[in-house]
C-alpha cells in the first residue's frame, strides 16, 4: 500500500469529467479497524491547504478507481462526494 504521507504528493483526477481536483490535504482513517475511509482534497482558492476558506471535497475510498505513481484516479458523479467546511486557522 504505502504511507499516508505519500498520498499528499499525488494529484487527484476525476475520471467522470477529466477535472483535476488538486492534491490530497488529509486522509480519513478509522483507527479501530485501520482502514482508510476517505481522502480529502482542498477546495478552490486554497494554497497548499493553508490559505483561504471554503469547503474541502471528501472522496470516499470506494470512489477511488486507481492509485498510480503520480496520480489518484477517482470516479465522482454529482453527489458522490461530500463537502467539509474548513475553518481558518490563526497562528
Amino acid at each position: 500500500m504505502g504511507r499516508t504521507m505519500d498520498f499528499r504528493q499525488k494529484e487527484v483526477i476525476n475520471l467522470s469529467d477529466g477535472k483535476r481536483l488538486g492534491f490530497i490535504c488529509d486522509v480519513d482513517i478509522d483507527f479501530d479497524s485501520g482502514v482508510i475511509k476517505a481522502i480529502v482534497v482542498p477546495g478552490p482558492g486554497r494554497f497548499f491547504g493553508l490559505f483561504g476558506g471554503g469547503e474541502d471535497t471528501v472522496i470516499p475510498w470506494e470512489n477511488i478507481a486507481k492509485i498510480g505513481v503520480d496520480t489518484i484516479l477517482v470516479e465522482l458523479e454529482e453527489g458522490n462526494s461530500r463537502r467539509r467546511h474548513r475553518e481558518l486557522k490563526s497562528y
